[in-house]
């Protein structure tokens, strides 16, 4: 019985948001052979932030050596690629062109060149403006660093995946299944679940991997230190498309300026379309609509690399919002897998800030989750 006196249903492992991470965490701990269950607020699973990203398999360059990021991208990348072989996961080790328009961006690719090697990424190649015109006619540029290991994938074929091999362990998944609180006990974490059947839950672990609201639903949790949470922030980014196929087989980024934003990029879905993001907007809501005019300003930032690009070309197309636990003018923040040696709730782990790379990262922070659960 619950504290209040209302009948609870025992469970060995929670994990709450059926993201791509949160399918991942099941999964490895439904493979360990744990009882799990996974509820999800909305509908159907990966409807948030892991259905409105530009499905990159990212490599590891930019992140800060010893970071969380940048540790967990190199090892997932590996994972992922082999995940989605064996899975039949549609994917594509396509590569990507980081590209320097102008003398004065040349040096930025050398540092991006050294961090990328301090992340154990060895497979960058610098190459010339010729060399880089040569695997991308259509490329303006003056030098570019050649990254091999990004690629793209199915990002619900891969969710599909990650569930149904969790599935197939014996977790479950609740759609349409809130959480509207919860509290630490001297026997396991208890769990207020709405929806069209409320329950109460009691579980030994829970794994927090809310994406956006994972911040709100840790506040929710009596005994944990609200100093255990940090506060959260919305980023949206705006992507624009490209009608039919674009001139380019390899993604295109430009150079890394001063801020932690990468610039207009060019990524390709698994059917060669073209689209061109994110824009970046510090907003306090969730709002996914794309203003048309917002296109606008991407014209000249894409005709930096791609000076071809037709007036009027770019299309309203998707957008989504990075769950940031930095505001405006803060240093970014790494990847926060906070378990019980953070905070000191038996079985808790809260997953905080997993923003980009946080697909590529998916099934390393798995491990990591499992990790701290057994710790």
């Amino acid at each position: 019985m619950a504290s209040d006196g209302r009948a609870v249903d025992e469970v060995d492992a929670v994990v709450i948001g059926a993201g791509v991470v949160g399918l991942a965490v099941a999964r490895s701990l439904a493979l360990a052979g744990r009882e799990v269950i996974v509820l999800e607020a909305e509908n159907a699973f990966g409807t948030g932030t892991s259905a409105r990203n530009s499905e990159v398999i990212h490599a590891g360059i930019y992140y800060p050596t010893g970071s969380l990021r940048a540790q967990l991208c190199v090892r997932g990348k590996a994972l992922l690629y082999d995940f989605c072989a064996s899975r039949g996961v549609d994917h594509q080790r396509c590569g990507k062109l980081i590209v320097a328009t102008e003398p004065g961006e040349l040096a930025a690719l050398d540092r991006l060149l050294a961090t990328a090697i301090a992340n154990g990424v060895t497979d960058l190649q610098r190459l010339s403006a010729a060399e880089a015109r040569a695997l991308e006619p259509a490329l303006h540029c003056v030098g570019a660093l050649l990254s091999p290991s990004t690629g793209i994938v199915d990002s619900h074929g891969l969710m599909l995946a990650l569930l149904g091999d969790a599935q197939a362990a014996g977790a479950m998944l609740a759609l349409c299944s809130p959480l509207l609180g919860g509290r630490v006990g001297p026997r396991g974490i208890e769990l207020d679940v709405g929806g069209d059947a409320p329950m109460t839950l009691r579980a030994r672990s829970v794994v927090n991997s809310a994406g956006l609201h994972a911040p709100a639903l840790a506040r929710r949790f009596a005994g944990l230190a609200g100093e255990d949470v940090p506060r959260d922030h919305l980023a949206k980014g705006c992507y624009f498309t490209l009608p039919g196929r674009a001139p380019f087989s390899r993604l295109v980024y430009p150079a890394p300026g001063q801020s932690s934003h990468l610039g207009v990029h060019l990524t390709l879905d698994l059917g060669g379309q073209a689209r061109f993001g994110p824009s970046f907007e510090w907003v306090d809501r969730i709002d996914y609509q794309v203003d048309p005019a917002g296109a606008d300003a991407f014209y000249a930032e894409v005709r930096r690399y791609w000076p071809g690009l037709p007036d009027g070309a770019l299309q309203p197309g998707y957008a989504g919002l990075r769950p940031k636990i930095s505001g405006p003018g803060e240093p970014a923040a790494d990847f926060r897998i906070d378990g019980p040696s953070r905070h000191g709730v038996p079985g808790l782990v809260n997953l905080f800030g997993i923003e980009s790379p946080g697909l590529t990262s998916s099934l390393a922070i798995a491990e990591r989750v499992a990790e701290a659960l057994a710790g």
